[in-house]
């Protein structure tokens, strides 16, 4: 799947078929290498795609329009 068509959730799925993967007790040396090269990969997708995320939901934008900082960090 390219990265534009690549959703979070599609990621996450992927990831935890991976680790059920890698929990098996039967995965080949190399074949298990290889799984973990991708999940690091996909987990540093996701990474990226939550800090645009939390980037983008920084700003709300009140009734009147204006744009305003919000405190990720409340509640």
């Amino acid at each position: 799947m390219t990265d534009n068509k690549r959703t979070f959730e599609s990621t996450m799925a992927e990831l935890e078929a991976i680790v059920k993967k890698l929990e098996a007790d039967d995965v080949p040396l190399e074949d298990a290498i290889s799984y973990y090269e991708k999940g690091m990969r996909l987990s540093k997708w996701c990474d990226e795609k939550l800090a645009q995320v939390e980037k983008q939901m920084a700003n709300i934008i009140t009734e009147e329009g204006e744009i305003k900082p919000i405190d990720l960090e409340e509640e």
